[in-house]
Parts: structure tokens; sequence; C-alpha cells
């Protein structure tokens, strides 16, 4: 009887040994920014955020040039002017100052959403191709090193090689 629950025993011991030895998680990191740089797609996108972003500024300029103007030649006739044009011209230049930074906060957010909307298709390309990289070599997790300050990090789980490999980059 106590050969068998030694036996038992054992044979528990090793299982939750097992066990626990498959619990173990890999852990890799990559700096997620500099794959999506080297990605030739990157130039592109740039290129279109950049042509898009144009736009705003073409016309962010005349009417930051145009308030200027105004600014000045209110500074310029302000001691001629009667109270009431004085005080119409005011509420002009407030208006107008009012309408170039409403513009231009609506011009950052929808270049900002112009660029999710265009780096979108990139960033999934580099996730898949890093999920897919991960899973071929057993990682559990992958951290984006770019992001999170690695103490210590040994070279053999740096996955940035294995993908860029698989998504063919130099």
């Amino acid at each position: 009887m106590k050969k068998l629950f030694k036996v038992a025993l054992v044979a528990a011991g090793m299982l939750f040994a097992g066990n626990f030895a498959q619990a173990q998680s890999k852990i890799g990191h990559i700096n997620f920014e500099q794959l999506v740089g080297l990605m030739p797609e990157t130039k592109t996108l740039s290129a279109q955020i950049d042509a898009y972003k144009q736009t705003f500024v073409t016309q962010l300029t005349a009417m930051n040039t145009e308030l200027q103007a105004k600014g000045k030649d209110f500074q310029d006739k302000s001691a001629t002017m009667t109270d009431a044009v004085r005080v119409a011209k005011q509420n002009e230049l407030q208006d107008l100052s009012k309408r170039f930074q409403d513009y231009q906060t609506t011009a950052q957010q929808q270049v900002e959403a112009k660029g999710n909307e265009l780096t979108k298709p990139l960033v999934d390309k580099a996730r898949a191709a890093i999920a897919t990289v991960a899973k071929e070599k057993g990682y559990t997790y992958v951290l984006n090193s770019a992001q999170t300050d690695l103490i210590v990090s040994p070279d053999a789980d740096d996955l940035m090689a294995a993908v860029k490999l698989k998504l063919a980059l130099k």
C-alpha cells in the first residue's frame, strides 16, 4: 500500500511538473514603429498624407494673411475710427480669428483621421506578419519595444529579423 502511494505521488508530481512546463510563456519583442517605417508602403502613404495636409495649409495661409492684413489695418486706423466702427471692426477681427482657429482644429482632426484611415491596412499587415512569426516560433506574447522600456531582453527574443524576412524587407 505504501509503495502504491509513493508511485501515485511520484506520478502526480511528474504530471504537475509537466503541466507547469507547458504553462511557461515565451515572450518576444519588436520595435513596431521601426518595422512599419521599413515597409515600402510607408513612403507612399507619407506622400499622400502630406498632399492631403497641403490642401488645408493653403487655406490656412490665406486665412492667416487676411487676418494679419485686417489686424494691421485696424491698428493703423483705430485712432481715427468712431467707437461704433471700432467695436464693429474688433468683433469682425475676433470672428475671423475664431473661424481661423476652428478651421485649424478641424483640419488637424481631418488630417489625423485620413492618416489613420490610410495607415490601417499597413498596420494590419505588419501585425499579421508579427502574429504569424510569433505563432511559428511559439511566442505567446510579443511586446512593442518602442513603447515599452525593456530592461532585460535577450537577443534571441527580438523578432525584428524574422518579421522582416516574412515581409521580404531588407
